[in-house]
């Protein structure tokens, strides 16, 4: 492991750690892909627009996990820097059982409070009866979700990468056999879509327990499963923005749907496609950030600042480079795309100029999360708290509550890119300022 982090290559580092992350993410992509497609050949856009509204719900319970998940990693990833393998055994196991903890506890207070968190996602009495259905199955198998997070995160720290891409894919599989199985055959609609999603984590979850057994200076021991409060405010401090990162991108699509709504179904069907589309994109984007936070963070927890410098000079590029190819690809082709999920000329129209205008700001979106990832590795909770409520948040918010005024439907829809662009301004900012106090930018 220590050959891994401290000696190989950065490339030879940085696409070991990061390809199987990536691949994790491509297969879910493909799920998102099939499972928009499955049930937009129902062609019952009520069906299509109740599953988009539930989305905000599923990357709820994925901030939920990243709190223990992410912000586990990144302590972890920095105590093995210092060979601390002790301390690293015993954070792991205290984040497993308390996200277990956790997401108990959600589960009992989301199943309460239903019908006002329905309202809340932007129900209306024909897309209320398929969000319901969708919403209460996948409450129920939460727990699944939540915690897989947890093992699927800490064990890349031990370069353990190739065996959470085994788990992930493996239960990303799984849900798309079922899911048209689900809809086509039982009949069961979104509740089946939602059922489905909750096997495959189920099945990764279940994988990721068994292979935390081969790491090294990790454990899942109960015994073990208590942390100095210190400790524990190094793990929410990092895990906090990180979780916020995934709840406001849930507050950003929810806030988008409800503007929405008042240009019908067609326009909240519309938005569901292109954010599946968009994530081709933004997932790989994931990837590639994700799969390189234990080098950062193990780099930076011993003190390696040459080495440090160019790992993120190389990741910049990965990120920004990737992001631009691929978004000139997909502008081209926008048409083409909505067309293959619903060929309904109202929703292919808006569709087209939805997916262009997100695409436009791409390569920002990348160095934003090169930043993000930066400033969760190392430990900066202020600048990660900063650019965790920027994007999907606070500019997002403020955008399309003036653009909507000003410009209606086009402006709703342009109100992502704005929020891109200052959203990587500030990061930026951030960016330079840390490297001059840590003298990271320094040969």
């Amino acid at each position: 492991m220590n050959d891994l982090f401290e000696k190989a290559p950065i490339p030879k580092s940085y696409m070991q750690l990061a390809i199987p992350v990536v691949l994790g993410m491509v297969a879910s992509m493909v799920y998102n892909l099939a499972d928009t497609f499955f049930v937009a050949q129902t062609g019952n856009a009520d069906l299509v627009a109740g599953i988009a509204l539930g989305s905000p719900l599923f990357s709820f319970m994925l901030a939920v996990g990243d709190i223990f998940g992410l912000g586990g990693s990144a302590v972890i990833s920095r105590v093995l820097g210092k060979h601390d393998y002790k301390q690293s055994a015993r954070i792991s196991s205290f984040c497993f059982y308390i996200a277990i903890a956790l997401s108990l506890v959600l589960t009992a207070l989301l199943l309460f409070f239903e019908s006002p968190i329905l309202n809340l996602l932007g129900a209306t009495d024909a897309t209320r009866p398929y969000i319901a259905d969708f919403y209460r199955v996948l409450v129920l198998g939460s727990t699944f979700i939540i915690v897989s997070l947890v093992p699927g995160n800490i064990i890349r720290t031990e370069g353990l990468a190739q065996l959470s891409m085994i788990a992930t894919i493996s239960g990303t599989v799984l849900t798309i056999i079922l899911d048209p199985l689900f809809l086509f055959v039982f009949h069961w609609g979104a509740s089946g879509v939602a059922f489905a999603n909750v096997i495959g984590y189920f099945v990764n979850t279940s994988l990721l327990v068994i292979f935390m057994r081969r790491a090294k200076s990790l454990s899942l021991a109960p015994k073990l499963a208590h942390i100095s409060r210190p400790a524990f405010k190094e793990v929410v401090a990092v895990g906090i923005p990180a979780s916020l990162t995934n709840l406001t991108q849930s507050f950003g699509l929810m806030l988008l749907n409800v503007y929405l709504a008042a240009y019908g179904a067609q326009a909240v069907a519309a938005m569901g496609i292109v954010q599946k589309v968009y994530m081709v994109v933004m997932m790989i984007m994931v990837g590639f950030a994700f799969g390189a936070q234990p080098l950062i963070g193990y780099n930076y927890g011993a003190k390696n600042w040459s080495r440090l410098k160019g790992i993120l000079h190389f990741d910049l590029k990965i990120e920004g480079g990737y992001a631009l190819v691929c978004a000139v690809i997909l502008i081209i082709f926008s048409p083409q795309l909505i067309k293959l999920f619903m060929n309904q000329a109202a929703i292919v129209s808006m569709g087209t100029v939805m997916l262009r205008a997100m695409l436009i700001t791409t390569p920002l979106v990348g160095f934003i999360l090169v930043f993000t990832t930066v400033f969760q590795s190392i430990g900066a909770a202020t600048s990660a708290l900063i650019m965790a409520l920027s994007r999907q948040a606070v500019i997002l918010g403020i955008a399309i509550v003036i653009l909507a005024k000003l410009f209606g439907l086009n402006g709703i829809i342009w109100a992502q890119p704005v929020a891109d662009v200052l959203t990587c301004l500030i990061g930026w900012y951030l960016y330079k300022k840390a490297f001059g106090k840590k003298k990271l930018a320094q040969d």
